[in-house]
């Protein structure tokens, strides 16, 4: 049997990026040994450390070594050092680039609850146990990028700041087939959230997804308001498999769909281009927490976000399914087995290092090889 070659670039970032992005490829490390795969893999520089040796969030020479990559693992980007930079220079505008210049449109927040982590949710057990949620977000048009943009002075001297709500058919089509094809690979039902009550484009986004439904029969299509959407996710969240929204509601409820899982340490995320004419996708993988300056370098950060995003990298672009479960196997033992990073230990109990849950992962990694 032929082991596949893959390139990987990793782009660990600032603040805990670099802490975490090393447990996760000790990982890759770790699949590479198993005669998984082989990885050809790429280290750079991207946010902050990438503004501190070059005077920009991302070069072009990243951008083309993300381009040329089978996937991108990003980690983390950003630091109170950097809050003076220019708004077009600050170290989050790395991501953006990337979804910009590989044309990544579709995010995808799962958003799990582990048995072992059900205690850590704010919410009653009862009703987060056995949830598997899946949100696809728009990710490269809306409000974020709409124009006319900025901030203007009026004659009376007063400021008046502007954003531009914007969507086309072909925008909401192509993240729309994203979200059905999923919801076809899972549970089959999809919720598409909008306020097509008081925004045209929200109308616009309700009337395309209806249309396109036509072609998912087996798909069970339901429609919901954004603000009742966020009422749902707390009173009963398990109503809800996968959920695709546009770029700002899908920030705001990715968010408190992950806080419903106990905490951002736990979650990846994906984000995905188009299907290429060579049959290649461009995509890229990282956790939804931040670069959490105030940890850094004390080996305190919570790894598993990174290595889950490693593990959609595996299933989705790598087309490595039993490599993919394998790693989520893995850190589910890790849970069992009762280690904990500060940030999912119960009151009271001692946490364990960064390093510590890596080695917790590896182990489980090796037990389960063994099987």
């Amino acid at each position: 049997m032929t082991i596949p070659h893959k390139k990987l670039l990793l782009l660990p970032g600032d603040g805990i990026g670099p802490e975490v992005m090393a447990q996760a490829r000790r990982v890759i490390d770790f699949l590479s040994q198993s005669g998984v795969a082989t990885f050809e893999i790429t280290t750079d520089l991207v946010g902050g450390a990438s503004i501190e040796a070059f005077g920009a969030p991302i070069t072009d020479a990243v951008i083309a070594k993300a381009r040329a990559a089978d996937a991108v693992l990003f980690g983390a980007v950003g630091g109170p050092q950097w809050d003076r930079e220019p708004f077009d220079n600050r170290p989050e505008i790395a991501i953006l680039e990337l979804r910009k210049q590989l044309g990544l449109f579709a995010n995808l927040r799962p958003a799990p609850v582990f048995e072992a982590l059900i205690e850590a949710s704010p919410l009653k057990a009862d009703l987060v146990r056995g949830l598997d949620l899946m949100i696809v977000r728009e990710a490269t048009g809306g409000i974020y990028f709409g124009e006319p943009r900025g901030i203007e002075t009026l004659p009376d001297g007063s400021k008046r700041g502007i954003n531009t709500e914007i969507y086309t058919t072909a925008e909401i089509i192509r993240v729309g087939r994203v979200a059905f094809d999923l919801a076809r690979q899972r549970d089959k039902r999809l919720t598409s959230v909008e306020k097509a009550n008081v925004m045209e484009s929200g109308l616009l986004w309700r009337e395309t997804i209806t249309a396109l439904a036509a072609e998912y029969p087996d798909v069970a299509l339901n429609h919901m308001y954004a603000d009742n959407c966020a009422m749902q996710l707390a009173r009963n969240p398990r109503q809800f498999d996968v959920i695709v929204t546009s770029n700002l509601f899908g920030d705001l409820l990715s968010d408190l769909a992950s806080m419903l899982t106990g905490s951002l340490g736990m979650l990846g995320s994906a984000t995905l281009g188009a299907t290429l004419p060579n049959g290649k996708r461009h995509a890229l993988y990282e956790p939804i927490h931040g670069s959490a300056p105030d940890i850094a370098g004390k080996d305190k950060a919570n790894p598993l976000a990174q290595i889950l995003s490693l593990a959609m990298l595996l299933r989705t672009s790598l087309h490595l399914p039993d490599a993919a479960t394998q790693v989520e196997t893995a850190v589910a033992a890790a849970l069992n087995a009762g280690y904990r990073t500060a940030d999912i230990a119960e009151v009271g109990a001692k946490s364990v290092s960064t390093t510590a849950m890596g080695d917790a992962v590896i182990a489980a990694l090796v037990v389960g090889a063994t099987k």
